[in-house]
């Protein structure tokens, strides 16, 4: 029986094969190619989405700010010595790391002048390749003071280059980098056996899921076999993520993992469960977001890891690195999922948790944000590294400089990913932000789709389309709109005629003959609730957004001091506020949370170009609250949360107060997971 079966094994694999290389022909963009499982959203190419309204407004800022500059606000490393530029200077990842945003960035603002700045590193990358498929900086140094240059053949940094070369492609369409990442990967293939992923540094072991998703993206456009045997390689000699998120209890350990290590690592299992579509491999990651969120979670959407996992109390620092690739991570599980869980998480950061860590010009960053943080000093805290005190005040290269170097890609990848392309020909918004679409629908026809919108401050989203094939007057195609999973009931209206009504978690597909000029509106009414958190505390939440006690600010810079001027820069700005902070928010009825809070909107600001500070916060909740007198400042921040428990004689005999919360992301001083009190 089993010599009878093979041929005909052999006939309907290579049947599936054709029919999946014929199916990849029918769509506008090409999804994954057999026996690659295929994906629900497909991304659009670099450019296809440009910003609009505050969004893009970020975008502007990043281009005048660091992003624009690193060259020159950080010349030591981001300059012409760089060995990712053929110099003798710093080899590593902080030069790729700041091309990984710059790049997307240039090519969504389609400004010349990022795209110039961007162009000499994709050039020398692919000019440095040797005839064996090695590529990038090949001779040690010494070390230096500031530079790290002793590793030149990790195969770290060199997946950071990849995701480069894949958008430069994407952007570009430059064949060259085809031909250039097919002969790497045969040297992977030929070199990993003998020298792994952590013959030099352990890394890549952890953040081995960049290089397997670039190896996919490549099998896609040659179906070369042997990149899938590398795939197989790669993962068996990266990290176990599956193991240690089913079986394991590391992420209910302080110190198990580095935190940028798992906020890259958490997608591996959905990367890889492309190849090998086995349930456990999604299991792995939503036990594992479950996990993290139980453990280790803050009320912004990320994690108390400073560098190494250290718990859920909301004073526990959280690096800025771990922000944008968890933002990345969830961008890529989204869609090989299609689960909009992880649309809600991905908002949830991006309007919360990075704003705040980047000042409004995008020249300074914190290393480390806390959830309850009401002073930003130099000063030694409860953190897993110390840097000198320099961990949570505003500067260029606070704390550690790899944050300076990698916060570029948070905007421009989130931009990319507020839109993709369907297996049905049709378009999908899984993410809102004023934004517009330039893509193919139906049979190739091309279609304009401009969405306008307040959101995150607004419940109101404005879809207009317009075709841009001259000639055509209608098009057939579907448009999917995600619903949060905190909105309860959304409303969907085309040209200002209800079309249907859709609930928290769904996909509402609209499908119809478009015309120019058609508007759909997307409701999605905004609710206060809390959720719980540390010690029983409360975050106060309303949308996508989370709510924290508004306090003055008072902004002052300082120099740092010679001897720590290589290493942190010359000065920094630290944050502190006279205001009272150590407030309980009174007892409420759950089942009329409403009527607890009171919202207020102020449309001036709302429409405002920035929103994301202190003066043009344009939402406020009003709550009842009492200030617990024994909860003191310790070592510069709040001391310990007091546990909630609401017994008699819990209202500490302070007299009710009305305290103003506003969006998490419009802070740097704040309060965001609440004691309650009687």
């Amino acid at each position: 029986m089993k010599t009878a079966q093979a041929p005909l094994l052999l006939v309907l694999a290579l049947a599936l094969c054709l029919g999946g290389a014929r199916a990849s022909a029918e769509y506008n963009y090409p999804n994954n190619r057999f026996p690659l499982a295929r994906k629900p959203y497909v991304e659009l190419p670099l450019g296809s989405i440009k910003a609009k309204g505050w969004l893009h407004e970020m975008l502007k800022r990043q281009k005048t700010g660091a992003t624009g500059q690193m060259d020159t606000l950080y010349p030591q490393v981001m300059g012409s010595r760089n060995g990712w530029l053929g110099g003798d200077g710093d080899q590593w990842e902080r030069g790729p790391y700041w091309i990984d945003g710059l790049l997307p960035l240039a090519h969504i603002l389609d400004d010349g002048a990022l795209k110039e700045k961007a162009r000499p590193w994709v050039e020398w990358a692919l000019a440095s390749q040797r005839e064996d498929g090695f590529f990038g900086p090949a001779k040690n140094y010494g070390r230096e003071p500031g530079l790290q240059r002793t590793n030149a053949e990790d195969w770290w940094p060199r997946m950071v280059v990849l995701k480069i070369l894949q958008q430069h492609h994407s952007a570009t369409g430059d064949e060259r980098v085809i031909g250039f990442m097919t002969r790497y990967f045969q040297y992977q293939l030929k070199t990993l056996p003998a020298k792994p992923l952590g013959n030099w540094t352990f890394w890549a072991r952890f953040r081995v899921c960049d290089n397997i998703q670039v190896v996919y993206w490549l099998y896609n456009i040659t179906g070369d076999g042997f990149l899938l045997e590398l795939a197989d390689l790669l993962h068996k000699q990266g990290h176990d993520f599956t193991g240690m998120f089913l079986k394991g209890e590391d992420l209910a350990r302080f110190a198990s993992i580095h935190c940028v290590n798992l906020a890259q690592g958490i997608k591996e299992p959905a990367v890889y469960y492309q190849q090998h579509p086995e349930k456990k491999y999604l299991d792995a990651v939503r036990k594992g977001f479950a996990d993290l969120r139980k453990f280790n979670g803050h009320a912004q959407g990320m994690y108390g890891g400073d560098e190494a996992l250290h718990g859920s109390n909301p004073t526990q620092g959280s690096e800025l690195c771990s922000a944008v690739e968890l933002m990345y991570s969830l961008e890529t599980i989204l869609g090989i999922t299609g689960d909009t869980a992880f649309a809600d998480h991905l908002e949830r950061v991006a309007f919360n948790a990075l704003p705040t860590q980047i000042t409004d010009d995008f020249m300074y960053k914190q290393y480390f944000q806390q959830a309850n943080q009401v002073m930003v000093t130099r000063h030694i805290r409860n953190f897993d590294v110390l840097q000198h005190g320099t961990n949570l005040v505003y500067g260029l290269l606070s704390g550690y400089p790899c944050c300076a170097s990698n916060m570029h890609q948070g905007w421009p990848k989130f931009t990319q990913n507020l839109w993709h392309a369907t297996p049905d020909n049709g378009l999908a918004a899984l993410v809102y932000s004023p934004s517009e679409v330039t893509a193919k629908v139906a049979d190739g026809r091309r279609v304009k789709i401009t969405e306008d919108t307040y959101y995150p401050m607004d419940d109101r989203i404005r879809f207009t389309v317009q075709i841009e094939d001259k000639g055509v007057s209608e098009i057939n195609f579907p448009l999917h709109l995600r619903i949060p999973g905190w909105c309860k009931k959304a409303e969907v209206s085309v040209n200002g005629k209800p079309e249907r009504s859709a609930a928290a978690g769904e996909i509402a597909v609209i499908r119809r003959a478009w015309k120019s000029g058609d508007v759909l509106e997307l409701s999605l009414p905004m609710q206060v609730s809390t959720s719980t958190w540390y010690e029983n505390s409360i975050a106060v939440e309303r949308g996508p957004l989370v709510y924290a006690l508004r306090m003055e600010e008072q902004w002052t810079k300082k120099k740092f001091p010679d001897e720590d001027v290589t290493r942190y820069g010359e000065h920094y700005y630290e944050v502190t506020s006279s205001d009272n902070w150590n407030y309980g928010i009174v007892n409420f009825n759950r089942k009329k949370t409403a009527e607890h809070f009171k919202v207020t909107v102020d449309p001036s600001r709302q429409k405002a170009k920035y929103f994301w500070n202190l003066e043009n916060a344009p939402v406020q909740i009003k709550v009842k609250a009492k200030r617990i007198p024994h909860w003191k400042l310790y070592n510069e921040m709040t001391g310990p949360i007091p546990f909630t428990r609401l017994k008699p004689g819990d209202d500490y005999g302070q007299p009710e107060e009305e305290i103003t919360l506003i969006p998490y992301g419009c802070t740097t001083l704040r309060i965001s997971q609440f004691p309650v009190v009687k």
